[in-house]
């Protein structure tokens, strides 16, 4: 939400809420304020050339006419075709600039929320909605566009056409001009009511808009596509999705009859003004105190002021819609980055030494209401309640070069150490350090150059092999592809492939088994060539042959490197430098395995549990 307002029923609250919208709009338009200097020149171009044609029209019925000049006609006819060319001059210059201020401002905005969001902490995406995310990247961010490359320009060029206008025509007379102006007040009143109506429509449909994208790209994606498939829900589906569709079908209607209203409206105010108009001024044109010329020109000013009203009106109701896509991206913007550099945040020296040490660390979740937005999971509400503590007072050290294991039962807090060493989340108390740094006081970007996490569930983006292994080190030339593949046994399905390391892998790699794509996860981070890697269950999808080969190439690529080894399989880690058994957030007991085992605490039932059958 934009900082200091909330949203409630209060008009007052309301305009303030709308002001600061607008004034947070502007000031992220600062970089196109001299393209909006000179958009304004030609508004103003514009405005006042529509102003001085009718005045050609009163000098053609007033002088030339009656006097028979027509050397005068034909100026008169030169000019308003002059006037005519420099007005279509000026439009397309002017929706030029309107363009380049409205695309170049939504181009920025819409970078600034995809960086925004990657840089969230990871339980904003466990409590997001994909869809939801995307509805505000696509959705709502082109809404935001309409806003500024359509509504803004009108408003701006009737409000100077009007300016222009009304002077001109208090001088031709004044009475009419005031009975003219005298329904300006009803429009306002019309735009008050109509817009809010429409505004809270708009607002709902982009919500329901989102909620669709959400189960489109749940069902849409291969695993959710499996799931479907297998349980064989396509009436439950159809009917689900169906019933959202309607949703926003019935909005879509809603808003179609207040649109609808608001015209019609309008256009009978304006039938009623003009008819006004019409009649005293020919009162007044047939007593002989206005010319001819003068009610013709008249009546040219009161449909470009009358038609101006109009569109200021529905510029008015736009503006307030599309500040609903606006006030839906700032309300992401304005989530607070939980893990981010400090101002005085300096790199890692490198190289890293890899030296790993947790002092007495404790950490909980937060609630999901500091994490997320209610909007963005279809909640009414998120709860304000923190988890308890995850971790309590851990403490150990992994030494330069060592295989330190995690082990201990489900739930017990292994994968929140991982997290914490690799900062995405920031411990309460205590500290993570890196070569003897708090990793609070490091660069992300630093400090994540020399780890490397291989996770249970490996992702592979839509892309080639190579493109996927690059991501890791994208100046890796395609001998060290290879040569990293060779060493993580995934060599020979790549060459396998119709197009080799050029083949495309697929939406989450669906083209390779489990154990395939945790291959290609090792080989991903060995080509990082990290000084601390992290196995959260790395090899936990594999047969037991490929294990083996596995193990022989992890135990080459983690030579001379500090690892982190998450693992439930035992047998994995039997050769670590040293075992930490964590239970319930807490450090047990650690020592090698034989130590643990002839201690027959939990370590010992964890192994015997596994092995002793």
């Amino acid at each position: 939400m934009v900082p200091g307002f909330r949203r409630d029923s209060s008009a007052v609250r309301d305009r303030h809420f709308e002001r600061a919208l607008i004034m947070r709009v502007l000031r992220h338009a600062r970089p196109y304020w001299g393209r909006m200097a000179a958009f304004l020149v030609t508004v103003i171009g514009v405005a006042a050339v529509s102003t001085v044609t009718p005045l050609l029209f009163k000098a053609l019925l007033d002088t030339a006419i009656p006097r028979g000049d027509q050397r005068l006609v034909t100026w008169l006819g030169l000019g308003a075709l002059g006037l005519a060319i420099a007005e279509s001059v000026l439009r397309l210059i002017q929706r030029w600039f309107s363009a380049r201020i409205g695309e170049g401002l939504i181009c920025d905005l819409r970078v600034e929320l995809f960086d925004h969001v990657q840089r969230m902490p990871i339980q904003f995406f466990t409590h997001a909605q994909t869809g939801a995310l995307m509805s505000r990247l696509n959705n709502d961010v082109i809404g935001a566009q309409r806003a500024v490359t359509t509504t803004l320009g009108s408003l701006t060029q009737n409000a100077f056409v009007l300016v222009f206008a009304i002077p001109v025509m208090l001088t031709l007379e004044w009475r009419l001009t005031l009975g003219m102006l005298a329904v300006v007040p009803v429009f306002l009143l019309i735009a008050r009511r109509i817009g809010f109506r429409l505004q809270d429509a708009a607002r709902e449909t982009m919500q329901h808009n989102a909620a669709m994208n959400t189960t489109t790209s749940e069902r849409f994606n291969v695993a959710g596509a499996v799931l479907v498939k297998v349980f064989g829900s396509y009436s439950r589906e159809r009917s689900a999705f169906a019933a959202r569709a309607d949703e926003v079908r019935d909005l879509g209607i809603k808003q179609a009859l207040i649109t609808q209203q608001l015209i019609v409206a309008l256009s009978l105010v304006v039938a009623i003004g003009t008819v006004t108009v019409f009649w005293f001024g020919g009162r007044l044109a047939a007593s002989g105190e206005m010319t001819v010329g003068d009610v013709a020109a008249f009546s040219v000013y009161v449909a470009r002021v009358y038609q101006p009203l109009i569109q200021l009106t529905n510029a008015r109701v736009e503006l307030l819609t599309s500040l609903v896509s606006f006030e839906r991206v700032f309300e992401v913007l304005d989530l607070p980055l939980r893990v981010a550099d400090r101002p005085d945040a300096r790199p890692l020296p490198i190289p890293a030494v890899g030296r790993v040490e947790l002092r007495d660390v404790h950490f909980g979740y937060p609630a999901p209401a500091d994490a997320t937005l209610a909007s963005l999971h279809e909640a009414a509400s998120l709860s304000t309640q923190a988890a308890g503590d995850v971790l309590s007072g851990v403490s150990f050290v992994a030494e330069p070069g060592e295989t330190v294991a995690l082990v201990g039962p489900s739930g017990a807090g292994k994968s929140t150490i991982a997290a914490l060493v690799s900062r995405l989340y920031d411990v309460g108390c205590g500290a993570v350090l890196v070569d003897d740094h708090d990793v609070r006081s490091l660069t992300q970007e630093s400090l994540r150059s020399v780890i490397a996490v291989v996770p249970q569930d490996p992702h592979l983006f839509h892309d080639t092999v190579a493109a996927n292994l690059r991501y890791a080190r994208p100046d890796a030339s395609d001998e060290e592809l290879v040569e990293t593949c060779r060493r993580a046994r995934i060599h020979d399905v790549i060459a396998a492939l119709p197009d080799g390391y050029e083949t495309v892998v697929g939406e989450r790699g669906y083209r390779f088994s489990g154990g395939e794509k945790q291959r290609l996860a090792i080989a991903r981070a060995m080509l990082k060539r990290p000084a601390i890697v992290i196995l959260d269950e790395a090899t936990a999808h594999l047969d037991s042959e490929t294990e083996s080969l596995i193990q022989l190439a992890l135990s080459e690529a983690l030579d001379g490197r500090t690892a982190l080894v998450i693992a439930h399989r035992l047998s994995t880690i039997v050769t670590a430098d040293r075992i930490v058994v964590i239970d319930d957030g807490r450090v047990r007991d650690q020592g090698t395995h034989d130590e643990l085992l002839a201690r027959e605490g939990l370590y010992a039932d964890l192994y015997h549990t596994q092995y002793d059958h």
